[in-house]
């Protein structure tokens, strides 16, 4: 290939990089305000949470984009550009499925630790905070990582708006070089690669929650001395 259309692809995977970062975030902050409102006390935050993780669950994330970028636009007199129309879609999509891991994580924790902190008279915000999420949210990683790279193959969607992403510009240099085997085999090596450095970023973040957690503190503990324990 050229170097113009070597810059196009590379123009591609920072758009899709970017799309992964905006989406993430935002499939992030939701998982954990549905998750965490799917354990509510209150029976209508669960049904609230609940009925938003059924739609959003059992609805194409191709359609929603499509919903996002051409419907929504006339209904309220506004228009989003491709790529924030595509982290609304894929944040709001993506976000239901990582509410339902926050949920499971925050279940799995043993209730001998919540009655502890009702005994110790923490509100529920504090119990939240303090043992619950501490302990859920290091076994959330592994589900989580499977999840942001589902997430990174979905940003290929965007391409049905036009957005030059990673997929979108593949296309591109196809149609411009007439040969599908070669550039469509770096692309999916690229996504490979940002898919790996990915896994191993997760990898990390995993370990470093885990550190310390379950563990006793380590500190020297000094017996005094017994005075006059000599035999006579």
């Amino acid at each position: 290939m050229t170097s113009g259309l070597w810059e196009l692809v590379l123009r591609g995977v920072w758009t899709t990089v970017q799309l992964l970062v905006f989406s993430a975030l935002l499939a992030t902050a939701v998982s954990f305000i549905v998750g965490i409102a799917r354990t509510h006390r209150l029976w209508i935050v669960r049904f609230l949470a609940g009925f938003y993780t059924e739609v959003f669950r059992g609805t194409s994330a191709l359609v929603m984009i499509f919903w996002v970028f051409f419907v929504l636009p006339p209904a309220f007199g506004w228009q989003l550009v491709p790529m924030w129309a595509g982290t609304l879609a894929l944040g709001l999509t993506y976000g239901a499925y990582g509410s339902e891991i926050v949920r499971g994580g925050l279940q799995a924790v043993d209730p001998a630790q919540q009655e502890g902190g009702i005994a110790l008279s923490f509100t529920p915000w504090q119990r939240l905070r303090l043992i619950l999420l501490p302990q859920a949210v290091p076994e959330m990683i592994p589900t989580f990582s499977n999840l942001l790279i589902e997430l990174l193959k979905g940003t290929a969607l965007v391409s049905v708006m036009g957005m030059g992403d990673l997929a979108f510009s593949g296309n591109l240099v196809r149609l411009a070089l007439q040969e599908s085997a070669e550039i469509y085999t770096y692309v999916l090596l690229i996504y490979f690669v940002i898919a790996f450095l990915l896994t191993r970023l997760m990898r990390g973040l995993e370990k470093k929650l885990k550190a310390g957690v379950g563990k006793a503190p380590t500190r020297e503990v000094k017996v005094p001395e017994t005075v006059g324990s000599g035999v006579a």
